[in-house]
């Protein structure tokens, strides 16, 4: 079975989501949409493969906002429309997941704060997506979709939905240590103030919790394939 995967930016993996899928079988093709010469001018162009080539679309997140879409965002927004009227799965990671919200006629908004570091969340279907704690770092949030089913909130954002067979999460379930210290490289001055957080402190954290991180996200991926990619 083969998984597309969209990587919006050269700084983000699939870590730990990626990994799980490649142990269950997946072969991950990965797409980089903007490259790192064009992460200060992101306006690409890019002509997405069809989603009826994979079995599964994974789209992780983004530093960009949905709230004004460019192009290269409303073509990867018809794509994650076309897979989930196919029938093909798709999770969607923070940006990604605003995407899907997006793409299946929901829409994304500012959130009312800028999100930053663990958060345990409200699971409705806990066996699905637990309370966490899950990594946030986002400042938008989506607006579910007519007909989705959410799953999980806080005091911030929705948190998780499902439709279909697709799910959208706002937090980083394939988060590592690595990743997140370089995104605090390219973008911690672009951090509001009030979100300000220590950089150093949260790398570490999540170094120190990797096993528990690592399993937490596992289990995300099982229950997405076995409860909402086969129904």
């Amino acid at each position: 079975m083969r998984a597309l995967v969209i990587v919006h930016d050269h700084m983000s993996t699939t870590g730990h989501v990626g990994e799980r899928l490649a142990e269950r079988g997946y072969a991950l093709d990965e797409l980089l949409v903007v490259p790192a010469e064009r992460y200060t001018t992101p306006d690409v162009d890019m002509v997405f493969p069809p989603p009826t080539n994979y079995g599964l679309i994974l789209t992780l997140g983004a530093p960009w906002s949905l709230t004004r879409p460019t192009g290269w965002m409303r073509a990867e927004l018809a794509l994650l429309r076309t897979a989930h009227e196919a029938g093909i799965p798709v999770l969607g990671i923070c940006f990604g997941g605003q995407a899907l919200a997006a793409a299946l006629g929901g829409r994304t908004e500012r959130a009312p704060r800028f999100e930053l570091g663990w958060s345990r969340i409200e699971a409705d279907e806990p066996e699905l997506v637990g309370p966490g704690p899950w990594f946030q770092f986002h400042g938008d949030r989506w607006r579910l979709p007519p007909g989705a089913r959410e799953l999980a909130r806080n005091e911030v954002a929705s948190q998780a939905f499902v439709l279909g067979r697709s799910l959208g999460v706002q937090f980083h379930p394939e988060l590592t240590p690595e990743v997140l210290r370089t995104w605090f490289d390219q973008v911690g001055a672009v951090i509001p103030a009030e979100a300000a957080a220590d950089p150093d402190c949260l790398v570490a954290e999540l170094r120190a919790d990797l096993p528990t991180v690592r399993e937490r996200a596992r289990a995300l991926v099982d229950a997405f394939l076995d409860r909402v990619a086969e129904v």
